[in-house]
């Protein structure tokens, strides 16, 4: 009983570390923008779409991990889904993106993780692939790895993530309440100078414009002027970065999923207005930063089979016209998700003694309520 006892409470202080400060933005009152949240406020309100971690916090050094977000609960290499990607700004080593662009289609899950662990990541993602029934045969993967840099509070060169760990959060990968902040692929991360972290939002669009659901989930790992509903933060909280070279640089990866029917194109699109919601926190989309936007339709309707039993493929694509209300989910669901990556995240210590304080909430509420 003892030795049970001694393991839950071990496992609870790692859940602790791990993530996370106790609510998000939205259970503070503040609202952004005009569309409401799904009943989660989360990229698991898109149905199907499951969210897996793996997070990595070992000694005084170890601050990593992996996120999976997996968009159907099929088999992805059969039955692969549209995708676009769109590259805010470049510097960073997004793999799978050449194919994504010229087929217009992902056929793995997604994997997140940090920027010396992509290829273990791509590992993962293929013995996954080649594990799963039905692909026998199969003889080349596209996996999709994006990554941001966590070196300043992990031991990066170490490349303590595994093939194995890929695996583990692509298994655990589940719908419902996403796990934010300290978790997976946004263990180590530093965002405006603070903990960064995953976070997570959606919105759904009115019924009559389809009543389609949104969700983003980000990889925060950059900087900027940080801005909040219009209000300069950074100069309240003295935050403002004292060299444009270094303090605005990081990466931040997002992921839009959406149910709605669209093709490649409008995907594409739909990716560009992320970045405007990255731009409202005060995001600057740095020389130095890395930020990519994955945007994926999973209407089941629209899936792409590898292997087709017609020389036509048949879709529904929404119309151009019907396309404003998703891009202002889209802008929306961005900007919530990095705060409330930024709401979960706590403190943080790691490697070479380095410490990254969490956002300071109770000064943030105050700045904003006066």
């Amino acid at each position: 009983m003892r030795v049970s006892y001694l393991f839950v409470l071990v496992s609870l202080i790692f859940m602790s570390e791990a993530h996370s400060q106790s609510k998000r933005i939205r259970a503070y009152g503040i609202e952004l923008g005009v569309l409401p949240p799904g009943p989660l406020n989360a990229i698991t309100d898109v149905p199907g779409v499951k969210v897996g971690h793996t997070t990595l916090i070992l000694g005084d050094s170890v601050r990593t991990g992996v996120t999976a977000i997996v968009p159907h609960p099929g088999n992805l290499f059969r039955e692969k889904v549209p995708a676009a990607i769109y590259i805010g700004n470049g510097f960073g080593k997004l793999a799978g993106y050449s194919q994504v662009e010229e087929l217009g289609t992902v056929e793995t899950p997604i994997v997140l993780t940090n920027t010396l662990s992509v290829s273990a990541a791509m590992e993962g993602l293929i013995r996954y692939t080649l594990d799963q029934p039905g692909n026998e045969t199969v003889g080349s993967v596209n996996a999709l790895v994006g990554e941001t840099n966590d070196g300043r509070l992990n031991d990066i060169r170490g490349s303590h993530v595994t093939p194995e760990h890929v695996l583990e959060a692509i298994h655990k990968a589940a719908p419902g309440p996403v796990a934010e902040g300290n978790v997976g692929a946004g263990t180590g991360t530093v965002a405006f100078g603070y903990k960064g972290g995953i976070g997570t939002s959606s919105r759904r669009v009115p019924a009559k414009a389809g009543g389609y659901t949104v969700g983003v989930l980000v990889q925060a790992n950059f900087g900027g002027i940080l801005t909040l509903n219009g209000i300069n933060l950074a100069r309240a909280l003295d935050k403002v970065p004292d060299s444009y070279r270094e303090d605005t640089d990081g990466s931040c990866m997002i992921v839009v999923l959406t149910d709605a029917p669209l093709d490649a194109r409008n995907l594409k699109r739909l990716a560009k207005r992320c970045m405007l919601g990255l731009a409202r926190t005060g995001g600057i989309a740095s020389n130095g930063s890395g930020d990519y936007v994955v945007a994926v339709s999973t209407a089941p309707e629209n899936r792409v089979a590898h292997t087709p039993d017609s020389m036509l493929l048949k879709t529904l694509t929404l119309h151009n016209d019907y396309m404003s209300p998703l891009f202002l989910a889209a802008a929306e669901a961005t900007e919530e998700a990095i705060w409330n990556a930024l709401f979960a995240a706590s403190t943080m210590e790691g490697n070479g003694g380095a410490r990254v304080e969490a956002l300071p909430v109770e000064t943030v509420l105050k700045w904003v309520r006066e």
